[in-house]
């Protein structure tokens, strides 16, 4: 779901600017009315999709918010006033926007405003998810467990992301190594042989000619692969442009090899994990199912969840279009089903988030474990093949001078 950066004025005439997410343009600015905000301005922003999937609201970092949540929680639970509580949090907060919209709610709340609809305001900063928990202790008088459980929620979900990063990240760094080591060999160091070979006149190996070959077109037509390169990106971008592309896009992720199942199974901890929060902070489930579609960050769970609302608003049950979508595994919704006989979903959601989280870390670790050697075995194998190459016709040099 794209984000939209928004200006906008509120019911006081105060200027406000901030992010939201959205299904589109006319989504967006249909949710800042309906926040009784007068729209002025209005643009979709690019931000990536691991991006979206590790980050609460772009400007503001995870570890910042859970210290907010934590002491907060902590505040309130003490007996400290509410508007006192938040002018004790700005003083604290590091980063500049938490800071900034802490400023505003206190201000706001001081003016008569429930905390939920003054942080409303503020989406780039607090999300749908958090909005609703907040509203939830509000109605119970159950604030600062709500805002305990959101530190928790949030620690959680950015440990189980931060795994995924990091075994994505680690293979790209090492490829993006091992091109520039193979391109700079190329470029460098085989030409040197190649000048040397060329003098003496020798007859040289078929895998001789073809990195000399390699080693020429580097060196002359660099240019092509660059526009190669910038063909390719830019054939990617248009490839999966709009809606229907993007979807299809956010399937793709799910059938990668190796990391496909990795992001499946941390967005089905994601999802979870989020259902559960809500469910037991008495967020109805309906309203859930709302708050977890926009707060995915993948299409295709987007649509299980939009799905599963629909059959719930219809009267059917909530586990079948998680059973037929085909991507959850059959624990899953064998566990949603129960969870809906028993009227224990959010336990059910909370016991399939953790075995996920979990899972996710072992995953991960075997992962890692696996491609760190497959990789090395790679990268040495072409390095060798060009240094074979090139020594070969060197042995064959030596033996003529003697």
């Amino acid at each position: 779901m794209p984000y939209f950066t928004y200006e906008a004025v509120n019911e006081t005439g105060k200027k406000i600017k901030g992010t939201l997410q959205a299904a589109d343009k006319q989504a967006a600015i249909q949710e800042l009315r309906g926040m009784k905000l007068s729209v002025r301005g209005i643009r979709e922003r690019k931000i990536g999709w691991l991006h979206r999937e590790i980050h609460i609201g772009s400007p503001v970092k995870m570890k910042d918010f859970v210290v907010f949540c934590r002491q907060f929680a902590t505040l309130i639970r003490a007996g400290i006033q509410l508007d006192q509580a938040l002018d004790v949090l700005e003083d604290q907060a590091s980063g500049k926007t938490l800071k900034q919209a802490i400023r505003d709610i206190r201000q706001q709340v001081l003016a008569g405003s429930q905390l939920s609809e003054a942080m409303k305001q503020h989406p780039n900063v607090f999300p749908d998810m958090f909005v609703n928990m907040v509203m939830s202790g509000e109605v119970g008088g159950q604030l600062d467990d709500v805002l305990e459980r959101m530190a928790t929620h949030y620690e959680k979900e950015h440990r189980t992301m931060q795994k995924v990063k990091s075994a994505m990240t680690y293979p790209a760094i090492v490829l993006v190594l091992a091109v520039g080591v193979v391109i700079f060999m190329l470029a460098k160091v085989v030409p040197t042989f190649a000048g040397m070979f060329a003098d003496q006149g020798l007859e040289l190996p078929l895998v001789t000619k073809i990195v000399m070959g390699a080693s020429d077109f580097v060196t002359r037509y660099w240019w092509i692969l660059l526009l190669g390169l910038a063909a390719a990106v830019l054939g990617f971008q248009l490839a999966f442009a709009g809606e229907q592309g993007k979807y299809m896009l956010d399937k793709l992720k799910f059938n990668l090899p190796l990391f496909g199942i990795v992001l499946r199974k941390a967005a089905i901890a994601r999802l979870s994990r989020v259902m559960a929060s809500l469910h037991s902070g008495g967020v109805p489930l309906i309203e859930a199912l709302t708050v977890s579609a926009r707060a995915a960050g993948n299409r295709v769970v987007r649509k299980v969840l939009e799905e599963a609302r629909q059959s719930l608003a219809e009267g059917r049950q909530l586990s079948k279009p998680f059973r037929e979508s085909g991507l959850f595994p059959k624990m899953v919704t064998s566990m949603l089903v129960i969870g809906e006989e028993t009227g224990q979903l959010d336990t059910m959601f909370g016991k399939i988030a953790d075995f996920y989280e979990d899972d996710v870390d072992k995953t991960v670790d075997q992962l890692k474990a696996s491609i760190e050697p497959m990789l090395l075995l790679v990268v040495s194998t072409i390095v060798g093949i060009i240094i074979a190459a090139m020594m070969t016709p060197m042995f064959k040099l030596y033996e003529n001078f003697l």
